[in-house]
């Protein structure tokens, strides 16, 4: 039988880099994107198929859908949009400009890479779409309201999406992740060094205590758990003849969800604000 195929985005390290080298493992013919070429050439060398994808370029989003339909012959069973970044700050603090790029490729560019695949799906009678949202996907926090506004969208659409497409073969799925080990943490950390003038927030002092924790890696560290946790879920997803809606990963995406079925908003509220 011809191998599965799959599109994986935010492939050059963490969650996306574990997960296709294990699925490759499994027999998927896997395409791995990433954003930088020095990157994908490097994932070559260690025996992966690498597309050049960055969710902020059209014309790269374009250009990998057809190559891999390409290399495939117009064939893509499933994709998984993952590529994203944290960029800390109080919206008060964080410039329009920094927010607009991160909607771009946490949200935008999903759409749009997904919109281009659905036809392939639709046509084939079959596919999965799984996106890897976050814990911050339904619940807020603060300092990081941009990421948040982005995987909130991203819960919105994956909903809707599986909507229209029932009744395809289509499935789409979400992985919402809590703490995960990955680089995602330092890159955050450099991102609000260089894009928040701490010295002029009214939050200097809890941005240095938050700083601290961060950089301690006390905050969360005992529920963390390696990329295993999510490659199990989205195995799931892929394989199972009846995928979930959502797949809930570490121990305070379950509890978070629990808490906001369960508590009244002001109530929550008072748990959230604890938690910094």
């Amino acid at each position: 039988m011809t191998a599965p195929t799959i599109l994986i985005t935010g492939c050059s390290s963490g969650i996306g880099y574990h997960c296709a080298h294990a699925l490759k493992k499994r027999s998927w013919r896997v395409f791995a994107s990433c954003r930088s070429q020095v990157d994908c050439e490097r994932l070559a060398a260690e025996g992966l198929e690498s597309a050049r994808l960055d969710y902020c370029d059209q014309a790269s989003i374009a250009a990998a859908v057809d190559g891999v339909l390409k290399a495939t012959d117009g064939r893509l069973d499933a994709l998984f949009n993952n590529g994203a970044y944290a960029n800390p700050g109080a919206s008060e603090d964080l410039a329009t400009e920094h927010l607009r790029r991160l909607i771009e490729t946490n949200f935008i560019g999903w759409y749009d890479l997904t919109r281009r695949v659905v036809p392939v799906m639709r046509s084939q009678g079959s596919g999965r779409i799984v996106n890897c949202s976050s814990i911050l996907g339904f619940l807020g926090v603060r300092f990081a309201g941009a990421y948040v506004a982005s995987k909130f969208a991203v819960e919105g659409w994956t909903d809707t999406l599986r909507l229209e497409l029932k009744g395809t073969g289509i499935h789409v799925s979400l992985i919402e992740p809590g703490p995960i080990e990955s680089r995602m943490l330092d890159n955050a950390r450099d991102r609000f060094m260089r894009t928040i003038d701490v010295k002029r927030s009214p939050f200097r002092h809890e941005y240095a205590r938050e700083y601290s924790r961060i950089s301690s890696g006390s905050r969360s560290s005992r529920f963390k758990l390696g990329p295993d946790a999510v490659l199990a879920k989205l195995v799931h997803a892929l394989e199972n003849p009846r995928p979930r809606a959502r797949y809930r990963v570490t121990v305070p995406t379950h509890v978070g969800a629990w808490l906001k079925r369960l508590l009244p908003t002001a109530a929550l509220d008072r748990v959230l604000l604890r938690q910094r």
